[in-house]
Formats: structure tokens, C-alpha cells, sequence
């Protein structure tokens, strides 16, 4: 039922910008804390970046003061701004959806490829 579906994805060069948007549908999308996550080949899925359902945003140290996540609840929709973007950035980003307190099972997105190569 829950449906988290990302987009704004692809090729840029290091140095640039691309800004994601991940869309939900199946949850009461304002109390849920949104993520985003990275998978880059051969490495394991790490946390980008967070914002709870209050609109705080915290942030990997890989990605502080370059990426903003922000939230547009009457869009169901969630953002990441990745500027000053660098090769160690590509990777498959993913849309999360989860409760702070872990009292549910997280919800995933399809993943979409974000590469950063000259």
C-alpha cells in the first residue's frame, strides 16, 4: 500500500547540482520521519540524510553543507538538494519513510541512480 517513488536522477559532473524528489502515497505522510539513503557499488546502504516529521534535518558528515533535505507535506513529497557534487556521490539513492521511535516497519522507495563523473 505505501508507494514512495523517487525522482530526478542521473548523469551530472562533478561540481553540479540534481535534486531529488521522492513522492508517497498509502501514509499519513506529515508524522512520518523521511530519509534518504545511498547504496554505491561494493559498499553497504548508509544514511544521507534525515527529516523528521517537525521539519529538523540532519545530515551524514559526508554531505554536510552540501546537501538540503527538506519536505513539502501538502505534496506528500520529500526533496534532496545535492549540490558541489563529487564522484564518491554516485551511487542508487533510496526514499525511506519510517517513525522516529521505530514503531513501524520501514517503507522503501525503488531506488534511482545519481552519477557524478567527468
Amino acid at each position: 500500500q505505501v508507494q514512495l517513488v523517487e525522482s530526478g536522477g542521473g548523469l551530472v559532473q562533478p561540481g553540479g547540482s540534481l535534486r531529488l524528489s521522492c513522492a508517497a502515497s498509502g501514509i499519513f505522510f506529515s508524522i512520518y520521519r523521511m530519509g534518504w539513503y545511498r547504496q554505491a557499488p561494493g559498499k553497504q546502504r548508509e544514511l544521507v540524510a534525515l527529516i523528521t516529521s517537525g521539519n529538523n534535518p540532519s545530515y551524514a558528515d559526508s554531505v554536510k553543507g552540501r546537501f538540503t533535505i527538506s519536505r513539502d507535506n501538502a505534496k506528500n513529497t520529500v526533496y534532496l538538494q545535492m549540490n558541489s557534487l563529487k564522484p564518491e556521490d554516485t551511487a542508487v539513492y533510496y526514499c525511506k519513510s519510517d517513525r522516529a521511535d521505530r514503531s513501524i516497519v520501514p517503507s522503501w522507495g525503488q531506488g534511482i541512480q545519481v552519477t557524478v563523473s567527468s
